[in-house]
């Protein structure tokens, strides 16, 4: 279906999405658009690089006319996504498409000054997107009110509840009005998620286009298996020597040591061609990073998981998994960063034979048996471990020879008289006792004093 046949879409918008040359809507766009123009809470189940940003972008800017700022301090519109990277991408998208409309747009997010955003929210503002934890921060601080946020929109909901922001989303739905309208996208359908829509959202429509396991049709998947981490690397180098092939790609590592011992090398191998990402790196840094991924200044980037979501570079050729993620599910966002926008992507993953386990999940989830490649005759095996790869040393039980002191038994000789007494407790208790005797009925006071008398 075109956008152009959308029902009452409004003109400038139609003029943004031509001028960024946007002509098919996908599925999720085409299923979302009627439900969150009319004003109905929406929850939406789908996959990674499905068109998720612009399926609740358009509804959401078609119904909302443009405001002067000295009638509309508070945002009207809230967008909460996981990471910073995403909250900077969806700023992009809606900086298209806003052009024309003149609705102004914040972006939120940590690690840079708060105070430089409590400045921009006293200047007026239509739609804030904004990362859980820095806005709820902002909403303790007084320095934003959601008194007036009439929509709410929730992306990636699982990644920020696998984060560790259930508490902070939750608040924040709090903080709004009780009539407003929720949507919410999310790659999976767990209990937690559930538990949200049944507490903050009302009646939704529920619309869902791929299941977060559903192998994407047009990434053509491999498998790689070799002994070891640094064999995977040598592999990794080889590949990545054929420029007109590998001509954009993207290496997801395990965590941050991996991340940087592999750019260490790729960078020998390649100067100049490399960047690399994970939580360590500066804002700054990782935006830059991510810049020059995207322009071409850089071929290769290595990124942990902290950009297997939400990141829309075009034209990657090919996603490069080192290691199988502990979460299966991780791997469908991971290799979902190329094959965008109907386009055609390669992905191949590397694994040794100790993470067979996570292997079988992937494809237990994918229902898709990965199809696995010969190891490259050009490349040799490396016998270097990493330290979580070298086998344990056994610990050796020293109780099990050692000789045990033999069993005590009984005194060679009797006990003298004196050794024989026992604590009789003092001769005047002694005679306390003979001559008062034990009352015969304990706790009465009245009682025993009574007999005491009688006696």
């Amino acid at each position: 279906m075109k956008f152009s046949e959308f029902n009452n879409l409004n003109p400038n918008i139609k003029k943004a999405l031509e001028q960024a040359a946007y002509t098919h809507a996908t599925p999720v766009q085409e299923a979302s658009y009627t439900p969150i123009r009319s004003g109905k809470d929406l929850v939406g189940i789908a996959q990674t690089g499905t068109g998720k940003t612009l399926a609740y972008l358009l509804p959401l800017l078609n119904g909302l006319p443009y405001k002067p700022y000295d009638k509309q301090q508070d945002p009207r519109a809230l967008i909460l996504v996981p990471t910073r990277e995403l909250v900077k991408q969806v700023v992009a998208e809606l900086d298209k498409f806003t052009e024309f409309t003149k609705n102004k747009v914040l972006g939120i997010y940590g690690g840079t000054n708060i105070n430089t955003q409590k400045k921009a929210l006293d200047e007026g503002v239509d739609i804030v997107v904004a990362t859980p934890g820095r806005l709820y921060d902002l909403a303790l601080s007084r320095a934003i009110s959601l008194k007036r946020t009439s929509k709410i929109i929730i992306d990636e909901v699982d990644e920020m509840l696998d984060l560790g922001f259930k508490y902070q989303i939750e608040n924040i739905l709090d903080l709004l009005p009780v009539r407003r309208q929720g949507i919410l996208f999310s790659a999976t359908l767990s209990d937690k998620i559930e538990a949200i829509i049944d507490a903050h959202f009302i009646k939704p429509t529920k619309i869902s286009v791929a299941l977060s396991g559903t192998p994407l049709e047009n990434i053509e998947q491999k498998r790689i298996e070799a002994p070891n981490f640094y064999s995977k690397l040598h592999a990794i180098a080889h590949f990545l020597e054929g420029r007109e092939t590998y001509t954009k790609n993207l290496v997801f590592v395990a965590n941050k040591k991996h991340a940087d011992i592999v750019f260490e090398y790729l960078e020998e191998q390649f100067p100049n061609e490399c960047t690399v990402i994970h939580s360590n790196k500066t804002q700054n840094y990782r935006f830059q990073s991510i810049e020059a991924f995207d322009n071409g200044e850089k071929r290769i980037l290595i990124a942990t998981d902290v950009l297997a979501r939400g990141l829309d570079i075009s034209d990657i050729s090919h996603v490069l998994v080192m290691d199988p993620p502990k979460y299966p599910e991780n791997y469908i966002h991971r290799i979902g960063r190329t094959g965008r926008a109907n386009k055609k992507g390669k992905s191949v993953l590397f694994s040794t034979p100790k993470e067979q386990n996570y292997l079988e999940a992937i494809e237990a989830l994918m229902q898709f048996k990965i199809p696995a490649q010969d190891w490259p005759t050009e490349v040799a095996l490396c016998p270097t471990l990493l330290p979580e790869e070298k086998p344990k040393p056994k610990e050796i039980d020293t109780t099990r020879n050692k000789k045990m002191p033999p069993e005590k038994g009984a005194a060679f000789h009797e006990k003298s008289e004196k050794n024989k007494k026992t604590n009789q407790g003092g001769s005047y208790r002694r005679k306390l006792a003979a001559k008062y005797k034990k009352p015969k009925t304990r706790g009465d006071k009245n009682l025993n004093r009574k007999r005491n008398k009688k006696k």
